[in-house]
């Protein structure tokens, strides 16, 4: 029998200590677990609630014990702390004493007789007293309260005040929905939803998309068979959207720059209807080679698959109806479901504005006479969003920005853009801009 506790933990071990993403481990033992016949859902709540609330976890802890001893303590039991607490607090359905006991028994195995006393001594500590006190001081406590980074913070209380910045923060602090995308090539919204109904799945309409449907039963819908068999994709509402924007039609010619993961490609031959061409072209080879099971399982047809480097795609010629730019971007709109993204630090943000720019200018030589092109990113950052658009069309006359309300909803719009902000909209945070070539 696998303790799922303690692969948890060994995860968050990994992804904290070594500044790294968990997907690829989460997915590695979620097959070993499936395999062995057990569940794997409580391994995915105590690896992402962990990493998100770390900060608020270690704060609490804190209060717990001698701060300024526990600041030096090594952060392997840290990290026991962090999920004995995690359970205690955010996790109602797991009895007290399992909460205790499970990360008790690990800190004995793993550490020996003395570590366990002490983990054991914090949690039940806080199972008697359990009242916190948070810094007065309005940012400092915002960030200890919902465990973001203060620099993050500070950007976005400029943006939006303080009062929006903590509904953001407690917005991605909630466990996320799951979005699906209607395949409307193999079948249809009425259909779909009273296969899924037959199945008890409950789903609702999205009120951003025709052909995005909303449920909370993501294990059910992801081993679904209609899923395997292409009835309908992944896809959160917002990046829908991007496509929609785009307006692909039939029998036209399509690029798309930065295609991987490939959600959005997908969905542009989809609304193509399997006709004219959709050129996908990403430098990294196993990204592409999950968007070739994705053209698969979808029985999409129209794409061809380019593993290189958009900026040395080529020959480049004025051949394109349309181009999507949905470039590497600081990722600020993803924060509920990457849960370490708001802890990475080796984000080069001169660099990435960088490579933004001459993004929109590559794509920009790409598009005939009257194309449109869509710049679009995942983060609500405005320098990588409104002011690279700004400056793109300042630099290049024969480009203009055609209102956003005219192609989707105008409550997701802003100033001209597609702008979702996720406590506002339920979606990930996503911006894009269509401009058109003159003829």
């Amino acid at each position: 029998m696998i303790d799922v506790r303690l692969e948890a933990y060994k995860i968050i071990l990994k992804v904290i200590s070594k500044n790294i993403f968990s997907d690829k481990l989460l997915q590695q033992m979620t097959k070993k677990i499936n395999q062995a016949g057990e569940r794997s859902d409580l391994l995915y709540v105590l690896v992402k609630g962990v990493i998100k609330m770390h900060v608020n976890l270690e704060y609490i802890a804190s209060q717990y014990t001698d701060p300024k001893k526990f600041s030096n303590t090594n952060i392997k039991i840290k990290i026991l702390l962090y999920m004995g607490l995690y359970q205690l607090i955010y996790c109602d359905y797991i009895p007290q004493h399992a909460a205790v006991n499970e990360t008790v028994s690990i800190a004995k195995k793993m550490y020996g007789e003395k570590i366990s006393k002490f983990i054991n001594a914090i949690l039940r500590k806080y199972l008697r007293e359990e009242k916190i006190e948070y810094p007065l001081e309005n940012l400092d406590r915002i960030s200890v309260q919902y465990s973001f980074p203060k620099e993050i913070l500070e950007k976005w209380i400029e943006y939006w005040g303080e009062k929006d910045t903590e509904k953001l923060c407690a917005y991605y602090n909630q466990p996320p929905n799951l979005h699906i995308r209607i395949n409307t090539c193999a079948t249809n919204k009425k259909r779909l939803m009273k296969y899924l109904l037959r199945r008890d799945i409950i789903v609702i309409d999205s009120d951003a998309s025709e052909n995005i449907l909303i449920t909370d039963q993501a294990r059910d819908v992801l081993n679904e068979i209609s899923f395997s068999e292409g009835y309908f994709s992944i896809q959160d509402v917002s990046a829908a959207l991007v496509v929609e924007l785009l307006t692909p039609e039939q029998n036209e010619s399509i690029l798309d720059l930065f295609a991987a993961p490939g959600g959005k490609a997908t969905y542009i031959a989809e609304l193509m209807r399997n006709s004219g061409e959709l050129i996908a072209v990403d430098k990294f080879p196993n990204k592409i080679k999950k968007l070739k099971r994705a053209v698969e399982r979808l029985q999409i047809t129209n794409i061809k698959l380019n593993v290189n480097d958009a900026f040395k795609y080529g020959p480049i010629a004025p051949a394109y109806d349309r181009v999507l730019l949905d470039v590497p971007c600081s990722g600020w709109g993803v924060f509920q479901k990457k849960a370490e993204l708001r802890w990475q630090k080796n984000q080069n943000m001169k660099e990435l504005l960088k490579l933004q720019k001459r993004a929109l200018d590559l794509g920009a030589r790409f598009l005939c006479p009257g194309g449109i092109l869509v710049y679009s990113t995942c983060t609500l950052n405005k320098d990588e969003n409104e002011k690279q658009v700004e400056k793109f069309l300042n630099r290049n006359s024969e480009f203009t920005l055609e209102p956003a309300e005219q192609f989707i909803p105008k409550e997701f719009t802003e100033n001209g853009y597609l702008k979702t902000l996720p406590f506002k909209h339920n979606s990930d945070g996503a911006f894009a801009a269509r401009m058109k070539k003159k003829i």
